[in-house]
This record gives C-alpha cells, structure tokens and sequence, in this order.
C-alpha cells in the first residue's frame, strides 16, 4: 500500500471525528466538547514514539455525563513484545498506526454504555510494506435493557455488512464481538455486543470500504437509542445500579482490552488511552440484586444470544 492510500483512511477519520461529534452535540443540546491536541517528541530513534492527535471530551451534558472521542496518528521503531509474539514479520519493523475510539457514558442509567473504535495499522522495513490491515467495530452496554434497542442496534450492524459478505460476515464479526468483550473473570459478556473485526487485509479497497461503513454505521445505530431513553425516568436505586454495572467496564478496560494494553506497553498518551473510563463508577462487595427485579434481568442479556433470532417477530 502507498503513502497515499494511508492519507486517505487518515483523512476518513479525522472527518469521521468531526462529524460524530457534531452529532453527538447536537443530540446532548447542552455541552460542547473541549479538543485537546496533543504532540509527541520524536523519540523513534530510542525506540519510542512519534505523532499526535485530538483527544475529544464532552463533560456533564444533558444526556451524556462524559464522552469521549480520540483521534491519533502515531508511529514507532519497534512494536512490544506482546504485539510480534505470534507476528514475526513485525519483529524489528517500523510502524504507524491511525485510529478513532469513542466511549460514551451517559447520564440516563436506561441509556447505554457505547463504545466504537476504527483503526488502520501499517509495518514497514527498509521502505517496503510488510504488513497492513483494519480493524474496528462497535458494542453496546446496556444497564436496563430493552428488546427493541437490542434488536434495532443488531439490524444496523447486519445490514451495513450486507456489501461485504452480508450474513455470514455479520455472524462472523458478531460472534468476535461476543468472544472479545467477555470478562473472563466473571463469566459474562461486557454488554449485548454488536460487531468486532481485527487484521483485516484482504483487499485494500474492500476493507476500507468496511471499516467506513461500520465508523459510519455507529450514528445510525446509537442515535435512535439516544432519542428513545434520554428523558426516562429514573430514581437513586437505577443511579446507583448504573454506577455499580460501570465498575464491570472498568474492569474489562484495565484487565482485557488489548488496545488498553498496547497503547500503554507501546508508551502511547495515557490520558487518550485511559479516557474511556467512566467519571463516576462504585463497586460493593457480594452485590447480588433481588430476584425477579430489573436488575437481575440484566444479567440474561450478557451472554451471546442470537439477537435478530430472538427477537424479531414472526
């Protein structure tokens, strides 16, 4: 791949960055988000890192009580040894990678958790391309569930990969989702899932014909949610609820997110890597809820389920 190719996916998201977060103000109708662009000295010939990127965050709004959005464009001399254990063409190669990652913490406890990330890595040695591909995806973290959030989130995922191998695509990258967002340490899935795909690189064109359709995808299926929940009532004992369910994606942030563990083993921006975590969050000891109440009905909802099966009449 070329230089120029790169551009143009760097190009995608940075625009992608804009016009998500132009959306998400509009909907919030409240807050603004505050940009902090950042730059690193280029350390590369230590073996560190060089690049930048704009670091997005929307405090204390009318729907959302943080969001987050990052765009960066980095670049490195060497990859950690977690990244070229089972790739050895990366061993002693040089890198760049560019990605946008959000995290939305609302402030509704009836409006999920989202998260969405697009990114494109690229590895060279002498000038030459050893290795490139796409990843991305997106997944949603309900803390009182309803069947037609689910239920439209997973229809918006299955029709924007009907280009690019339709259902057998949808069901393969739902079930990576499913798998990858598991907290193995409690034996249950971080939310109702969605989609999860990692070194893409079939075709150069047709992967990122993908990765746009799932970073342009996220709006169409976060949005309508946003509409539906934002004004629902709520009292302290769902607040409280929602705070304790923030501490499992806490949990899943620090102890199983490879992109967690690469951006801080690689020396990347810790403030970028760590913003998705939530603002306020609680944890107690034993928490069981009551049988029967909403919220032990949330724990059916964390475990892979083929949704669009279930749920969808007739």
């Amino acid at each position: 791949m070329s230089d120029q190719d790169f551009d143009r996916v760097r190009d995608y998201l940075t625009g992608l960055q804009d016009r998500i977060c132009a959306a998400i103000e509009q909907a919030d109708g409240r807050a603004r988000f505050a940009e902090d662009a950042w730059t690193r000295p280029d350390d590369r010939p230590n073996g560190g890192l060089a690049g930048g990127g704009r670091t997005r965050i929307l405090r204390e709004g009318a729907v959302f009580e943080q969001a987050g959005i990052g765009f960066s464009d980095v670049s490195g001399t060497r990859l950690p040894p977690s990244a070229t254990a089972n790739r050895p063409e990366l061993a002693g190669a040089s890198w760049r990678a560019v990605g946008v990652s959000l995290v939305f913490h609302p402030r509704n406890p009836y409006l999920p958790t989202t998260h969405a990330n697009v990114r494109h890595f690229r590895a060279q040695r002498d000038g030459e391309t050893v290795a490139w591909w796409f990843g991305g995806g997106f997944d949603l973290t309900p803390f009182y569930p309803f069947d037609e959030d689910v239920l439209h989130w997973h229809r918006t995922a299955r029709d924007l990969c009907g280009p690019y191998g339709g259902e057998a695509r949808y069901q393969a990258h739902k079930r990576w989702c499913d798998e990858y967002f598991f907290l193995g340490h409690r034996g249950e899935t971080r939310g109702v899932g969605g989609l999860f795909f990692d070194d893409l690189c079939d075709d150069f064109e047709s992967d990122f014909g993908y990765m746009r359709a799932v970073g342009d995808g996220f709006l169409d299926a976060y949005l309508p949610i946003v509409e539906r929940r934002r004004d629902s009532q709520y009292g302290e004992r769902e607040r409280q609820f929602q705070l304790y369910r923030r501490g499992r994606y806490v949990e899943f942030n620090l102890v199983w997110d490879r992109g967690t563990h690469f951006g801080l083993q690689s020396g990347g921006r810790s403030e970028s890597i760590l913003m998705s975590l939530p603002p306020l969050v609680r944890w107690e000891y034993g928490y069981r809820p009551e049988p029967d109440s909403p919220e032990a009905r949330l724990q059916d909802y964390l475990r892979p389920r083929d949704w669009l099966a279930e749920l969808q009449p007739g």
